[in-house]
């Protein structure tokens, strides 16, 4: 299928809040950024389905601004560190971005407990 024709800023941000499924896949594709409120301040940040999982590491160890130094778009890098988000703030930026860019965060339940026993008896 041949690329569809966009203007350069559709290609740099999308932040419509009614993304469907296919859309939301070729924003991820493509690597573009959608716009999230940080503490009622515009960030452009990669959709949280293409976030890498060596940033997911940084983000789970609690090193935020190395994980924004991936995520959020280098002219709004600055604005994220002078903002200092609190950690609501941040939860809620998080959020605010994965429903612009149509996908849910979901909590992870981690791997299932075999349901049978392993002990010998």
């Amino acid at each position: 299928m041949a690329p569809r024709e966009t203007d350069q800023s559709e290609q740099d941000v999308y932040d419509d809040e009614t993304v469907s499924e296919a859309e939301a896949q070729e924003i991820e594709a493509n690597g573009h950024y959608v716009t999230a409120a940080l503490a009622g301040e515009p960030i452009r940040v990669i959709p949280p389905g293409a976030w890498r999982q060596s940033w997911q590491a940084r983000l789970a160890q609690g090193q935020f601004n190395a994980f924004a130094e991936k995520v959020v778009h280098p002219d709004d890098l600055g604005l994220y560190f002078d903002i200092d988000p609190t950690n609501d703030e941040f939860e809620q930026f998080v959020t605010d971005a994965a429903n612009r860019s149509g996908e849910s965060l979901g909590k992870s339940r981690g791997p299932n407990r075999s349901s049978r026993s392993t002990r010998r008896r």
